[in-house]
């Protein structure tokens, strides 16, 4: 073969791989402006809260680009947005699966992704499935072990079974004693695993509720909601179980709580609530341990409520003239 035939014959194949790569180019170009403009669609439908046809455009996104992780991830949120919890008909469960796979294809493609891990737990939380949500939400954990939020979420999805699973009780705490000790000066943190005390039902803990709120005011003495809390968690366990409690108990209770209710209004004395829960405390925790002086204590709570009325009404008034400055400006 004589040189010159040799060139053209290369010449020629070139030619060929560069018309194939060219097609194959311009149908990768055409399929991607075909997938971004499926994907637009979607996110609209996606927003305006029409799943179903949400779903049918992320579904040809992915035919021109298999590839487009947050067409997977939003195609599983628009599932998910469909799924009715405690819903166990076939289509309903259908829904679910679908929901899973193209979050779990999502997954695939990002596997250190916060926001797919996060909906993947979420969805397997919300058809129940407790260890397969709780394998996802520790993994957020494993991300990112410094960040404080996600200690919270965590919290959270356990206490939604901790009625069912005495053991998760342990685990709730956990993650709020895991979280302060990130930040042990962060008063916010003892905020949080106090509010879970206050919560436990059928019961709350008053007393670990009220422990950390101390340790909470240690870092912030001038706080008033602080005190608030304070006396509206003693009224309350004097209240709840007054037929369990000595009257000894009740008035020390009641004492308790007056004082960090008087404190709070020093310290912010145009927050309402504070005037009447001590007007609660006379009413419904003096006057019946101080039978023979019911009537004084009755009184007392008419006064407190009068005063309550008095800084409801300045603040609905503050409010009202607040809103009428802002639709000025």
């Amino acid at each position: 073969m004589n040189k010159k035939r040799t060139v053209a014959m290369i010449a020629g194949l070139l030619a060929l791989v560069f018309l194939l790569t060219f097609t194959a180019c311009q149908k990768l170009s055409t399929n991607k402006l075909r997938a971004n403009y499926h994907f637009s669609k979607a996110n609209q439908f996606f927003k305006d809260g029409k799943y179903r046809r949400a779903i049918a455009e992320y579904e040809n996104t992915l035919k021109y680009n298999p590839s487009m992780v947050d067409a997977y991830r939003f195609l599983g949120e628009s599932y998910k947005s469909l799924f009715k919890t405690q819903d166990q008909s076939r289509e309903n469960l259908e829904i679910a699966n679908k929901a899973l796979a193209a979050l779990t294809k999502a997954f695939e493609f990002e596997p250190t992704n916060k926001e797919i891990i996060y909906s993947l737990g979420d969805m397997y939380d919300k058809m129940r499935n407790f260890e397969e949500a709780e394998k996802y939400y520790l993994k957020i954990l494993e991300l990112e072990p410094t960040n404080m939020n996600n200690f919270y979420v965590v919290a959270e999805f356990y206490k939604r079974y901790a009625g069912e699973k005495e053991e998760l009780k342990r685990k709730v705490e956990g993650m709020y004693l895991r979280r302060i000790e990130l930040d042990p000066e962060e008063p916010q943190g003892y905020a949080y695993i106090a509010n879970y005390y206050d919560q436990i039902t059928p019961i709350p803990d008053f007393d670990k509720a009220v422990e950390f709120q101390k340790r909470r005011l240690q870092l912030d003495p001038d706080n008033a909601e602080i005190y608030y809390t304070i006396g509206v968690n003693r009224f309350f366990k004097a209240y709840r179980l007054q037929n369990i409690l000595s009257l000894e108990e009740r008035e020390k209770l009641g004492k308790e709580s007056e004082a960090a209710l008087l404190k709070a209004i020093e310290l912010n004395p145009s927050y309402p609530d504070s005037y009447a829960y001590i007007n609660m405390v006379h009413r419904n925790i003096f006057a019946h341990v101080y039978p023979d002086r019911a009537s004084r204590h009755i009184a007392e709570a008419d006064r407190w409520m009068e005063k309550f009325n008095e800084v409801r009404k300045r603040a609905m008034e503050k409010a009202r003239l607040e809103k009428e400055l802002k639709r000025v400006e």
